[in-house]
């Protein structure tokens, strides 16, 4: 539910911008049924209203989803089970916020049964593809101000609540803030696209020292 209360305003907030980049609604809903993702989607946009080259596009792109090569990394021991099908549709459809419910749920109780795991994936693509559709639909029609409504909230918003989900002792809260500190600095002194990634990568591993054991006794788990 977290999910699909944020994928509904920010896909409506895309839908909007996008056809205020000059894309028409059926551009809008194919951008978001094939690439689906949000960040991705909402720099594209602005890039193609900036009058941006495919190449420039494609890199900035690139650069912005390299932070699911470590979401894949760290699912991956959860879904050997899986088919290499349906590990591709499972891939497919990983968001940032997909993750945070898929690894949370994955470290408490392992992996459930392959449709529960494609009900949460299709459930938010499906509202993300709402959302989108509404806004294309009133911004081909209407004069709207997003800023006005606070809509762009919603995003961040909706990470504060995935991330409250998964926070279960003190030394998460302590990590959870060293990224965001981190990530901070590094944006500030001008890294645009790779501030996440390393912020994420420096705070894992600082992490690493808080629970050692806790550590070792999890990659056992996922040995056996």
């Amino acid at each position: 539910m977290p999910i699909i209360m944020g994928y509904l305003p920010i896909g409506f907030a895309f839908g909007i911008l996008a056809t205020t980049a000059g894309l028409s609604i059926y551009g809008a809903l194919a951008m978001s049924i094939f690439v689906f993702a949000g960040s991705a989607q909402l720099i594209s946009v602005g890039m193609i209203a900036a009058g941006a080259g495919i190449a420039a596009i494609t890199v900035t792109v690139f650069l912005v989803n390299l932070r699911h090569m470590l979401m894949s990394a760290y699912l991956a021991p959860y879904l050997g089970r899986l088919t290499p099908l349906q590990q591709a549709l499972f891939s497919y459809e990983i968001t940032d916020e997909s993750f945070a419910v898929h690894s949370a749920f994955f470290r408490v109780n392992g992996t459930p049964p392959a449709p529960e795991l494609f009900a949460l994936n299709a459930s938010a693509h499906l509202a993300w593809v709402a959302g989108t559709l509404i806004g294309a639909w009133i911004g081909g029609r209407l004069t709207f101000d997003i800023d006005a409504y606070g809509i762009d909230y919603a995003l961040p918003a909706m990470f504060i609540a995935l991330l409250v989900m998964q926070v279960e002792h003190r030394r998460h809260v302590v990590i959870a803030v060293l990224a965001a500190a981190i990530g901070l600095a590094l944006y500030l002194i001008g890294l645009t696209q790779a501030y996440i990634i390393l912020a994420t990568v420096i705070a894992a591993t600082v992490g690493t020292f808080f629970a050692p054991e806790e550590k070792r006794g999890a990659d056992s788990d996922l040995a056996q």
